[in-house]
């Protein structure tokens, strides 16, 4: 086997603009809250860490490597990063490791992490030769490391405070020295927040300098709403050249970051998957030998906003592809099994939805979220109208009923012109 160390983008800039990286979002849940971090939100227009739009299960993930793969021949790398902590859903992302190693034996892996459950898949990261391992350190001091995360989850116990971040900072040490150990490279990604930990990037280079860290990726902090530093200034430029300026001294810097996506496809600094996403949905996307599942259900309260957790969700609504017209008819609501069936829950759910390609929940949990795409229920988790969701996402069944019809690729359905729910 041959893995070419030289192709990742970040860590060699001279790749930036001719090999490529994908992010497999495989991971919805995080073991930290950071107070600049609201991954409900999703924007399609949006380039930041924690955004997707669409939780993959692992091979779902795989297909969406290989129809990327198809549109382009400049991916070299591909990674886990989100849109929650990867090892915060570990078997997921080991799971979704172990089949890209198979089917794709030469392609360089890296994952991106907070560090807190990283220690303990260290062996089987380097066992898959995963080359690259990132880990977010935001501080080396717990007093300031409290002012950025609101809690740590750690062995089934809620840690908060000072005590929170240094619990994650032990942790994030500790793997990070096991990583060097085993021969693996090293980035550290620190976010610079103003006011906060701007004075502080100094001594987090030195200390991960002393661990081994191969290079440093200062992130200026995102301004992100419904977080609790959501009213902080986004640094300066003026800012970030002093702060890098300043590590680089202690630390080899990487200064060309695109703050990807979790679902980003392509050379560094093109945005997200979608297009590849889309030929999930498709006639043979989500379950193989199966005719096209022409409805969508969605967890909503109203019929006009996605504002439903899954695992709360007592009904669906669902909305048809007219497959004569091409538009979207709202199909009735359905009730969903009780909380009280425990696990089988998602198998009797998938059961009732056995005509629905894509679910769109605000939130859902990883168990659900596996259990119905093994099913062939796609978990979409956003938030947002309902309508523009479905204009969205019913695209590639509108094509693959119409054989590629002028209303399904223009988008121009009875629901776009009224921009409110059809009936």
């Amino acid at each position: 086997m041959s893995i070419d160390l030289e192709k990742h983008p970040c860590f060699n800039k001279s790749e930036e603009s001719t090999s490529g990286r994908i992010h497999l979002p495989v991971a919805p849940k995080c073991n930290i809250q950071c107070n600049y971090c609201n991954r409900k939100f999703d924007c399609m227009s949006e380039n930041r860490p924690g955004v997707t739009s669409k939780v993959l299960s692992p091979k779902e993930a795989l297909r969406f490597l290989t129809r990327s793969l198809a549109r382009t021949l400049n991916i070299a790398v591909t990674g886990i990063a989100g849109p929650g902590d990867p090892f915060a859903n570990a078997e997921r992302t080991m799971e979704t490791m172990r089949l890209v190693r198979t089917h794709y034996p030469e392609m360089l892996l890296c994952v991106s992490t907070n560090g807190l459950e990283l220690l303990p898949w260290i062996d089987e990261l380097a066992e898959l030769q995963v080359g690259h391992v990132t880990i977010t350190i935001n501080a080396v001091d717990p007093e300031i490391g409290a002012e950025i995360y609101a809690w740590a989850r750690h062995g089934g116990r809620m840690y908060h405070g000072v005590e929170a971040a240094a619990l994650l900072m032990e942790r994030q040490f500790a793997a990070l020295a096991k990583l060097k150990e085993r021969g693996i490279i090293a980035k550290i990604n620190t976010v610079v927040i103003p006011g906060v930990n701007d004075g502080h990037v100094a001594a987090i280079a030195e200390r991960v300098a002393e661990y081994g860290a191969d290079v440093l990726n200062c992130i200026p902090y995102h301004r992100t709403p419904e977080t609790l530093f959501e009213n902080l200034p986004e640094p300066s430029h003026e800012l970030m050249q002093r702060v890098r300026k300043t590590a680089g001294e202690l630390l080899p810097q990487m200064a060309h970051c695109a703050r990807c996506r979790s679902d980003a496809a392509g050379l560094l600094h093109e945005g997200d998957g979608l297009d590849a996403m889309r030929d999930i949905l498709d006639s043979g996307g989500l379950a193989a030998g199966k005719s096209v599942r022409p409805c969508i259900a969605v967890a909503t309260g109203d019929g006009a906003m996605i504002d439903g957790h899954l695992a709360e969700s007592e009904e669906l609504w669902i909305y048809r592809l007219d497959a004569r017209s091409g538009g979207v008819s709202f199909n009735g609501r359905r009730r969903m099994p009780s909380a009280l069936n425990g696990r089988m829950r998602w198998p009797m759910m998938a059961e009732l939805l056995d005509d629905c390609a894509i679910l769109l929940a605000s939130g859902a949990g990883e168990f659900s979220i596996n259990e119905l795409g093994e099913r062939g229920v796609s978990v979409v988790v956003r938030s947002g109208e309902i309508i523009p969701a479905l204009r969205e996402l019913l695209l590639p069944l509108a094509s693959a009923s119409h054989g590629g019809c002028a209303s399904a690729t223009t988008g121009r359905h009875d629901c776009a012109t009224t921009g409110s729910r059809c009936a």
